[in-house]
């Protein structure tokens, strides 16, 4: 067992036996409870020190204490809340201090070992040293590594040092009891009492950082930036307590007039009128067709509410998409039916939903790498071996429907009635007031002056077309404001053009995203269960991390890309890393748009706060990257089209060098997949002069002058491989490569994937065999050659650039993009839903319900005709209460 042995100031290991010598019987065997310790039964001495009783109810640059101890019997004391023991011992004057209840309790879950280890901590942090000698163990063994503890509370919250010098001037961090003329110093970020080598704040005099912590975990900054202004008042410590913390900066940065939000409603709600108006087109249509059914007139039609709370999604049982009001409904099984299916049901254009296999056979290590595939894998069926035969599903001669044949779904028996979610007629009054409101509306022209002052536009070169204007993106700078640049960023925007903003985070407060610093943050608070959801592979999220900065490879030293895609979940990122997620939101540009909560143009944050809301983030995507364009295994996000509008943050990067050794085995590699492709006839790139056969093997004993000629030669060999970089390519601070295409392309584009399909690889290295939509199956990434062929065949091409360090990228809904990493990347980004893009948001949620029941993208998760309503009567509450107060 463990004890404190008085007269060596140490933890021994003692036997039962040893225990006989310790003349103070108060010293306990292991595993004893504190209360055990506390209330021994044989009366002692014990005193409560005045200085304890002024110190905890002072502020914290209180007065001189006194030093004065008032003698008391065995029962403890308390003053405001703190207790302070004197025990004596026999064998040597060792005073042992018990301050705060909360160390208390938590001495008191920890058990002895480490009841001892913390109070001899506290003891020496109390000052008055005795002449003890340090032999056996060390202060960093009993000291336990007490920085790791997630308890970080500030400083100044601890109490003054009773001396007699009389200092009583304020200081940067708590100082205990003198000890040979030097004081301890509490470090706010690892919480360890410091003698020297610690930096004090000369602006808020209450915190400081030892000169350890401050190398770790604020490199960007001088010992003598921190003595002037530490991280707490810089507002981006990243200390434990700081990064669990909301509130300490502010979010939002609009700052408006009435005037200029009366323009701003008045331009939302005229965007979404003829959105509101098509709802209310629709549900008139299918009253009319019920009229006709009953044989009555439309307006003595009474539409029964459907049951349903607002916690809950419906959704149309056989398209899956969100069900807003108006639908039909079997009384016997359930069965709910959109307005779309029912319009297609009678048309005679119902589509079948069938499910479809995607899975895709493992053939093993070797066929990834250029090698045969495992005899036993294969791929499974296609697309059209797996439709199947659906009853076919027709609606009667007076418009009525009955239910979904029972291999649908449905029960087959019942004719489906018309029901509704919203108070009967809410749709139709909301629209008739919407309209007056902009009829009897006064033209605003201050948005307009104030805004309207163009500065000389920033554009940035991104395509290379042939008879268009669209070339060159708008860029504009977040430094100073980004007030005269509004209505340009409306201009490019409306026409679906994306949109980057440079520096964004010279606008934050410049908190470190290190992974490290990620890592330390999350890993308090994510348990095993949750990160094992998000990482693939057999690997901890500190070995992540780690493989962030170092890169990781696998045993031929290709290297291996690791992505943590919305790590942590959306959901719960606010409370996980909520001081991150506000210096995000704080970074935002344009936050009428994109502001995740108070966004005036943002359709997103209109939503009742009992209403079910969609997913719209923050979300993080932290993953690995190199400059060179591998083929196989790149950290990529394949083609894809977001149902809403996005804005993505870079905001941290991380370059991964590799060895020469590593070098010629990618090139080793990249031939053998060449080689690889040319046997199963993908893709019309033929073999440098060398066959597949002659390849060139590695050899640990070679020189270096000899491997640098057989790289050149290889060099001149792969000029025919796109993307081959031989040497590590610098691209300053470039983390990120995007490719996103002009939604009037997208035809084109479809054109193209289905076309030449199987010459692209998706999972496990397998050749795509099916395709269900070329977008929206997300098994696509053009690299440099086909994106030359995809303009040699089609004319199109798409935006190119390279997203830097603390730029913005503003991706419109609708406009397909793929994005590769040329480093490792830590991007966050946040969805939203501007009036400009609604058509947009709707055509999206037309395409996806049309894709099979299984499919990755079918889900209208985006509800975006709930939005417009409830986004059209928000902005009319808001803009009726405001012009009340103009």
């Amino acid at each position: 067992m463990e004890v404190l042995v008085p007269g060596q100031r140490r933890l021994n290991c003692c036997s039962n036996n040893d225990l006989g010598e310790i003349s103070d019987v108060s010293m306990v065997p292991a595993k004893r409870k504190l209360s055990e310790i506390v209330h021994k039964r044989n009366e002692r001495s014990i005193s409560i020190d005045e200085e304890m009783k002024n110190g905890c109810s002072s502020s914290p640059t209180g007065s001189k204490p006194s030093s004065k101890k008032e003698h008391v019997t065995r029962k403890v004391k308390s003053s405001n809340g703190k207790r302070t023991l004197k025990k004596q011992f026999n064998a040597s004057d060792i005073e042992i201090i018990f301050q705060d209840d909360c160390l208390i309790n938590e001495l008191e879950e920890d058990g002895e070992f480490m009841f001892l280890t913390k109070l001899k901590q506290r003891r020496r942090s109390r000052g008055r040293r005795s002449d003890w000698g340090m032999t056996g163990r060390s202060s960093k063994d009993v000291e336990m590594k007490n920085s790791e503890s997630p308890l970080c509370t500030s400083s100044s919250t601890a109490v003054s040092s009773p001396s007699s010098s009389g200092d009583n001037n304020s200081r940067c961090a708590v100082r205990n009891t003198k000890s040979n003329g030097q004081s301890h110093i509490k470090c706010h970020q690892c919480m360890k009492m410091e003698r020297k080598a610690v930096v004090s704040c000369t602006t808020c005099k209450q915190n400081s950082y030892c000169i350890q912590c401050a190398k770790q975990w604020y490199p960007q900054l001088t010992v003598e930036e921190i003595e002037e202004l530490c991280p707490f008042c810089r507002k981006n410590c990243n200390c434990n307590r700081c990064l669990h913390s909301t509130g300490i900066i502010k979010t939002s940065n609009i700052d408006i007039g009435n005037c200029e939000k009366i323009e701003l409603l008045e331009y939302l709600i005229k965007s979404l009128l003829p959105f509101l108006k098509e709802i209310c087109k629709e549900q008139d249509q299918e009253m009319e067709i019920e009229a006709k059914i009953q044989g009555i007139s439309s307006s003595e039609i009474e539409v029964p509410l459907t049951l349903c709370s607002n916690d809950e999604r419906v959704y149309c049982n056989h398209c899956a998409t969100s069900i807003v009001d108006f639908h039909r409904s079997c009384p016997k099984c359930s069965y709910e039916l959109c307005l779309s299916c029912c319009q297609e049901i009678r048309k005679g254009s119902l589509k079948d939903r069938a499910e479809v296999k995607f899975q895709y056979k493992n053939k093993g290590y070797q066929y990834m790498h250029g090698g045969d595939p495992s005899p036993e894998s294969r791929l499974s069926k296609t697309f059209e071996d797996c439709i199947e035969s659906l009853t076919e599903w027709n609606a009667n001669g007076d418009g009525s429907i009955t239910c979904a044949p029972k291999d649908m779904g449905g029960c087959s028996d019942c004719m489906l009635e018309l029901k509704c979610i919203l108070p009967c007629g809410w749709i139709s009054s909301l629209e008739v007031k919407a309209r007056n409101l902009l009829i009897d509306g006064t033209e605003h022209t201050t948005l307009k002056q104030k805004r309207g002052e163009r500065r000389a536009q920033a554009l940035r070169k991104a395509a290379s077309r042939t008879s268009s204007d669209d070339n060159f993106l708008y860029c504009p700078a977040s430094t100073g404001s980004l007030e005269g640049d509004f209505l340009t960023f409306q201009r490019h925007w409306i026409i679906g053009e994306p949109v980057i903003v440079r520096d964004v985070l010279k606008k934050a407060t410049g908190l470190s995203w290190e992974p490290m610093v990620m890592w330390r943050a999350l890993c308090e608070n994510m348990d095993s269960e949750v990160n094992s959801k998000f990482l693939e592979v057999e690997i901890s999220t500190l070995q992540f991390f780690e493989g962030y900065t170092l890169g990781r490879t696998y045993e031929n030293l290709w290297p291996e890309m690791l992505k943590l895609k919305d790590w942590p979940p959306s959901d719960k990122f606010d409370d996980l890393l909520p001081r991150h997620c506000d210096e995000f939101i704080s970074a935002l540009p344009f936050q009428e748009y994109t502001e995740p909560r108070t966004g005036m143009l943002n359709l997103a944050v209109k939503l009742p706060p009992d209403v079910l809301k969609p997913d719209m983030g923050p979300k993080t995507y932290i993953a690995y990257g190199i400059a060179e364009e591998l083929g196989r295994g790149d950290s990529v996000t394949k083609l894809h089209c977001d149902m809403s509008d996005a804005v993505n943050i870079l905001m941290h990067t991380a370059e991964v060098s590799s060895s020469i050794e590593q070098r010629f085995s990618i090139s080793r590699l990249k031939k053998l997949h060449k080689a690889q492709d040319v046997r199963e006839h993908l893709g019309s790139v033929k073999l440098g002069s060398y066959h597949a056969q002659q390849l060139v093997e590695w050899n640990e004993d070679m020189e270096t002058s000899e491997i640098d000629g057989r790289l050149q030669t290889l060099k001149n060999d792969l000029d025919d491989f796109p993307g081959f970089v031989l040497d590590a390519e610098k691209t300053g601070t470039s983390g990120a490569l995007w490719d996103i295409f002009r939604r009037q392309d997208v035809p084109k584009l479809e054109a193209y994937l289905r076309k030449h399909s199987e010459e692209f690889r998706h999972t496990f290295c397998s050749p795509v065999k099916q395709v269900i939509h070329p977008i929206h199956d997300q098994c696509f990434y053009l690299n440099s050659e086909h994106k030359r062929r995809l303009k040699e065949e089609y004319g199109i091409e798409p935006w190119t650039f390279e997203q830097r360090l603390g730029e913005a990228v503003f991706i419109p809904a609708g406009c397909p993009h793929q994005v590769r990493n040329l480093k490792s990347c830590t991007k966050v980004a946040v969805d939203f839903v501007s009036p400009e893009n609604v058509h947009e948001c709707l055509r999206l949620t037309e395409e996806f319900r049309r894709l099979p029941k299984n499919h990755r993208a079918r889900e209208d998760k985006l509800e975006i005709k709930k939005m417009i309503l409830y986004a059209v009567d928000q902005a009319v509450k808001d803009l009726e209460a405001m012009k009340l107060t103009v």
